[in-house]
């Protein structure tokens, strides 16, 4: 890593440090907002959806570094964002463009930065920063500019920022899904030639990506996003035909609202569908545990494999934490002496065994580890919103063939 031995606000006004935790320090260019921010640093190895990921609420509290040299060449523009701002703290890249080159730029990803007080460098050595990562785990950091820049050059400066830098707390033990959920409810009505509904499914906001719904939506669903925090009575007023939860940030350890209402969805027997954090919520719902990964997935080319088919998907993915569950086994869900049945693992990350997917065998319920609603790509996942179709019509015809088998009472 490259030493700060003669970096000070009077010798070099763009400088800016990037400083980690275990004292590792890169000297870079100040790009963005000037300041000072500190969060969790992490890796994205995308190639491109810089700004859907910079939006994603999962990425509260995160420094993220981008592994790709070249960011920003398409500047931004208002359809790509996954939610109404930018969540990272800090973004950290090699070499940040110039000018972008895009007929639907509407402004440049650097002044995008700047606007909404997102404090970044550029100019580092990113791969070298990766590699260390890799090996020594995501960990606390921040990014110093401006006026944020230690008073003293040399190492007694650094070391003051890497007090700073551990000030911070901790991504493990986080709950963080109120701070990013939506103020209100809203709702995204089919999309497309429709002449009603095929259900209503309630979504809850756990730092929801925009392209979700309308996913949903694309397959004639009417969907209620809702705040995190509610409970089941107020869900259950929307007379869902099914339940989602959504990604979003934080430890699931510490989401036990979220996970006892998920029991209460999983009682009622409304068919359940999670991606990221909600897969997570599902795990610890079922009475599986989780526990936090070294370095995360990070990036929009991430092999899965589904154990029924054997197909092999190209995923994109954002998670620190992952779900501990029994590989290529049937087994008994923990919770309260097995109260929800069967279920297997039913996709694995091929980079590391991860656990990328849950299906439960004796209640309506499915989830991913990934995001099959491509933004930015890829696509290979989108049968999963048909799958929850699925399982929503199947419910349906069930209860209503049930309804109409049963003998009627004498008049």
């Amino acid at each position: 890593m490259t030493p700060a031995h003669d970096v000070s606000p009077d010798t070099a006004p763009d400088t800016a440090l990037l400083v980690l935790e275990d004292g590792t320090h890169l000297v870079g260019r100040a790009w963005g907002a000037r300041g000072q921010t500190l969060g969790e640093i992490v890796f994205s190895t995308g190639m491109t959806g810089y700004q859907e990921t910079i939006t994603d609420p999962s990425y509260h509290r995160q420094i993220v570094v981008m592994t790709a040299p070249h960011i920003g060449n398409t500047g931004v523009n208002t359809d790509d964002a996954e939610s109404r701002r930018i969540w990272v703290s800090g973004f950290v890249v090699r070499d940040p463009a110039r000018t972008p080159s895009s007929w639907r730029s509407t402004s440049t990803l650097d002044d995008e930065l700047v606007e909404q007080g997102v404090v970044g460098i550029s100019e580092v050595d990113t791969r070298s920063l990766t590699r260390h990562l890799r090996s020594a785990g995501s960990m606390r950091a921040g990014i110093f500019s401006g006026d944020a820049l230690p008073a003293h050059p040399g190492r007694r400066g650094i070391d003051e920022l890497v007090e700073r830098v551990r000030t911070a707390p901790r991504m493990a033990g986080s709950d963080l899904a109120r701070e990013v959920t939506t103020r209100e409810t809203y709702v995204v009505e089919p999309i497309g030639d429709w002449t009603e509904p095929v259900g209503t499914v309630v979504a809850v906001d756990l730092g929801i990506k925009t392209m979700t719904p309308v996913r949903l939506a694309e397959r004639g669903l009417r969907v209620v996003v809702v705040p995190t925090g509610g409970t089941y009575a107020q869900i259950a007023e929307h007379a869902p035909d099914g339940v989602f939860f959504s990604n979003g940030p934080g430890d699931p350890a510490a989401a036990e609202a979220e996970v006892a209402l998920l029991r209460e969805v999983l009682d009622a027997r409304v068919p359940y569908f999670g991606i990221c954090f909600g897969n997570q919520i599902l795990g610890r719902a079922l009475g599986l545990g989780t526990y936090k990964l070294t370095f995360g997935h990070r990036g929009i080319n991430q092999p899965v494999k589904d154990v029924r088919t054997g197909k092999v998907e190209i995923t994109s993915q954002n998670h620190g934490f992952a779900v501990d569950a029994p590989i290529g086994q049937e087994f008994t869900t923990p919770h309260d002496g097995g109260r929800y049945g069967r279920a297997i693992v039913s996709h694995v990350g091929l980079n590391d065994q991860v656990v990328e997917g849950l299906e439960c065998l004796d209640v309506p319920a499915f989830s991913v580890q990934y995001h099959p609603e491509a933004a930015a790509g890829p696509h290979d996942a989108a049968y999963l919103f048909d799958r929850f179709v699925d399982l929503i019509t199947a419910r349906r015809d069930a209860s209503t063939a049930t309804t109409a088998s049963s003998p009627k009472e004498n008049v």
